[in-house]
């Protein structure tokens, strides 16, 4: 499984984005009404109307009623953090959905250890595989069997309102240094620099990825999740201690830990948080038609922290997948559903701004925000992408790493006693 990938599929993506729009490329496959009709069981975690996903998604559920009636859906939706519960309770008693959300990568190698769920191979070769971007498979592939779909490449990516930098005559940061001063500069104006929602976790996982890959470089960040190196390190650490000093300046809002990543948000999209860093999903929420910040938002490469790292190092990849139950009584139509999912919903997350696509499918230039044009055009040069930590790493070690940042945010445990944390993993 490769969960790093250099260059990734980033000139794959690029050409394939700005063509005019192409006709549905998942035909009908003509079910009549002779044929008996399945229900299958789906299940995913975009239940909010705040999550840039939901509208894309029932617009594809809705298209795949009408192509295929032979097929029905009994959707179920479920917040984030209790979807995660909920699903891994379910595979382990063998009440698993016919088809799921996931994620990829070392996340979800537990249940393809246990072989609960359906390797794809055989399914994939009516041409599926040749329509999917270099590359996107990396993170669904083990011991070369393909364990689910993804539908959207997604980055993370540092907004900032650059309506509340001009006001308050701040410079937009481009080093850590600036990144400091622009956050004190805020917090004497009584302005909060940064939303995070700690309760949920991954949220501050998010800021703590990018600043080790900018601080410790691609290559440490990688050989320490692949335990091929130390989390030990000196840019491991210095990565941690940068992170506390976001904290010790107050960067984040108050009663972080208490907040869940929607409620974090509020702020930002009401216009009051100069700075924010999250996954590119974002952006659909940023451009809705009644958002109050639209044309308010920019977003700009995470400022610069050591000779180690490039500008050009990325998180993020093709991670959030749906996959099927190797225990469905229908695995024929429960693939003819994941495919027909994973495809449409690539492109309506990328015409929605939720997301980069996955297939090669054509879309129309003009019906792409300017924000996720600025994203494509800003990773064109991305020479590597790191995988969100906590989905690259598998089972308890996700966990763990979970666990350690949330101490450290809370200034529970030093750097040095989080590296050390880290180091347990690495020596089993």
């Amino acid at each position: 499984m490769k969960q790093f990938c250099k260059r990734f599929f980033v000139g794959a993506l690029t050409a394939s984005m700005f063509f005019s729009l192409s006709a549905c490329s998942s035909k009908s496959s003509g079910g009549s009404s002779n044929k008996k009709q399945v229900t299958l069981k789906l299940w995913h975690i975009w239940a909010s109307d705040s999550e840039s996903s939901k509208a894309p998604f029932e617009k594809v559920l809705a298209q795949f009623k009408k192509v295929h009636p032979e097929i029905k859906l009994q959707v179920d939706a479920t917040e984030n953090e209790a979807f995660k519960t909920k699903i891994r309770a379910a595979v382990a008693a063998n009440e698993a959905p016919d088809i799921f959300f996931y994620w990829g990568g070392g996340y979800m190698k537990n249940f393809v250890d246990a072989k609960k769920l359906l390797p794809l191979n055989d399914y994939l070769n009516d041409g599926t595989k040749d329509k999917l971007l270099d590359g996107t498979l990396s993170n669904v592939t083990f011991n070369g069997k393909i364990y689910g779909l993804p539908h959207s490449m997604s980055v993370g990516t540092f907004f900032i309102n650059k309506e509340l930098f001009s006001k308050n005559n701040v410079k937009i940061p481009t080093t850590w240094d600036e990144l400091l001063t622009a956050c004190k500069e805020f917090k004497s104006k009584g302005i909060t620099p940064m939303s995070v929602g700690a309760k949920d976790i991954w949220p501050l996982d998010m800021y703590l990825d990018i600043i080790e890959t900018r601080q410790a470089g691609y290559q440490t960040c990688f050989n320490a999740l692949s335990k091929k190196g130390s989390y030990e390190d000196s840019g491991i650490i210095e990565g941690a201690k940068k992170f506390q000093q976001l904290i010790d300046i107050g960067a984040f809002n108050k009663g972080a830990q208490g907040l869940t990543r929607d409620e974090s948000e509020v702020p930002f999209y009401e216009g009051k948080i100069p700075m924010y860093f999250n996954g590119s999903w974002t952006i659909g929420n940023i451009m809705k038609a009644d958002s109050k910040i639209k044309d308010k938002i920019d977003i700009i490469k995470f400022p610069s922290l050591s000779d180690k790292s490039d500008m050009n190092d990325y998180t993020g990849g093709a991670s959030e997948i749906f996959t099927v139950n190797a225990n469905t009584k229908y695995k024929k139509e429960s693939v003819t559903a994941l495919k027909y999912i994973s495809e449409n919903l690539s492109k309506e997350l990328y015409l929605a701004g939720a997301g980069l696509p996955v297939y090669k499918d054509k879309v129309d230039d003009s019906k792409i925000d300017s924000l996720t044009k600025k994203l494509v055009s800003m990773t064109q040069n991305a020479k590597t992408y790191t995988l969100w930590w906590n989905t690259y790493l598998d089972g308890q070690d996700s966990q763990l790493y979970m666990n350690e940042s949330a101490k450290l945010f809370a200034k529970q445990i030093t750097p040095e006693q989080y590296v050390k944390d880290l180091q347990t993993m690495n020596s089993k």
